[in-house]
């Protein structure tokens, strides 16, 4: 076996959810995904495509219908683009992995904004690139970017930038200003982004229906690579489904990676992905207003608690805080489970640079559920 992969760590998310398993008393927030099921006209046309017998390969890339309808769809959030710019994946991060084997290799640099979700970092390490970690800074309870730090850490030898934006942990975002500043300066040193936007729709910014997106001032042969899923703003998690648009020089090249990976997305899922996107216009808006109700449930009473530090994020679907004192987050973690039935990711998951800070999901069918985790923790802290 080779060592980097021998040497990997092991989810911290996942140890903590082990010490709840078989308790049906735990209040669940770890997992990054809502506790609402997939609705039932995706569900349906699933149904309908396996009836109809489509259990065989189909085109790497995806089928046209679907690879058109994305394509519909984000010119529609953004500026226009065609098909030929759309691949269509086995999940957001299988879009990623296939990213990172196009683009780096090893002994390449790899620049990646941190903290983040750790499968992010650790592909690029997995196929032996160095990874240099550009932290986020704390600054009243919220995470920002220091941009004149991350644009001297990307030079003419970073051959990938990764940016996770809106951020999972951290509900940070970047503004369109620095988007424009990023894809410039990437630009003159020939360094190819990475931009995972999978929660570009879980925006609660006022003016718009997204998140900045990198594909807002992009021009179409940019070195640009940007990673959507439909497991968030479709409550498809499961599904396992998600696409990439890439710049028409690299399509053709990620049909092979597909190939080599996965083959394809199967079909019935692909149907089901179709019938999503027929209703995005419908069923988006009301999910972000139920997580909007989430956040704004969680976020004053969590921001009430004596030694809590918390900010308001203005994407995703994370309240990021930490408690003063409570300075090792995996260990924190694990006592709020045995001992408050209270389950939430500790911060040190996504990397050093969130030691003593914990991620708590507040997609939530009930939020009476916020509210009762909040005086679980309370009482666990003896407030």
């Amino acid at each position: 076996m080779r060592s980097i992969i021998e040497n990997l760590p092991g989810s911290k998310i996942r140890e903590v959810a082990n010490a709840g398993i078989g308790r049906s008393d735990v209040l669940a927030f770890w997992f990054g995904e809502s506790d609402e099921p997939t609705p039932a006209f995706i569900r349906d046309a699933a149904l309908r495509s396996l009836g109809d017998a489509e259990t065989f390969y189909a085109h790497n890339l995806g089928l046209p219908e679907l690879r058109g309808a994305i394509a519909r769809y984000v010119s529609a959030l953004h500026r226009p683009l065609t098909a030929a710019r759309i691949a269509v994946t086995s999940s957001g991060v299988n879009a990623l992995m296939l990213a990172m084997q196009a683009l780096a290799g090893a002994g390449d640099e790899v620049v990646a904004v941190v903290p983040v979700w750790p499968n992010l970092t650790a592909q690029p390490e997995i196929l032996g690139a160095r990874v240099t970690r550009v932290p986020l800074e704390v600054q009243q309870g919220a995470w920002r970017l220091d941009l004149t730090r991350l644009l001297g850490a990307v030079t003419a030898e970073t051959k990938v930038l990764l940016v996770n934006a809106p951020n999972n942990p951290t509900g940070w975002t970047l503004t369109a200003a620095e988007q424009q500043a990023i894809l410039a300066h990437c630009r003159a040193t020939g360094t190819w982004i990475v931009a995972d936007e999978v929660y570009e729709r879980i925006w609660f910014g006022a003016g718009r229906k997204t998140a900045p997106s990198f594909l807002d001032g992009a021009e179409p042969d940019d070195r640009l690579v940007v990673v959507h899923s439909f497991s968030k703003s479709f409550l498809m998690t499961g599904w396992r489904l998600g696409w990439m648009v890439v710049p028409e020089t690299l399509t053709e090249a990620m049909g092979k990676l597909i190939e080599f990976n996965t083959s394809c997305a199967p079909v019935f899922v692909q149907r089901a992905g179709l019938a999503a996107l027929a209703q995005a216009d419908d069923f988006v808006p009301g999910l972000v207003q139920r997580l909007k109700t989430c956040r704004d449930t969680l976020l004053p009473r969590l921001a009430a608690l004596p030694g809590v530090t918390v900010a308001v994020p203005e994407g995703g679907m994370y309240a990021f805080f930490r408690v003063e004192g409570q300075d090792d987050s995996l260990r924190f973690a694990k006592r709020l489970v045995v001992e408050a039935g209270l389950g939430l990711a500790p911060g040190a998951a996504f990397g050093a640079e969130a030691e003593g800070w914990l991620r708590w999901c507040f997609a939530s069918r009930d939020p009476k559920r916020l509210e009762q985790g909040v005086d679980r923790l309370a009482r666990f802290l003896g407030l």
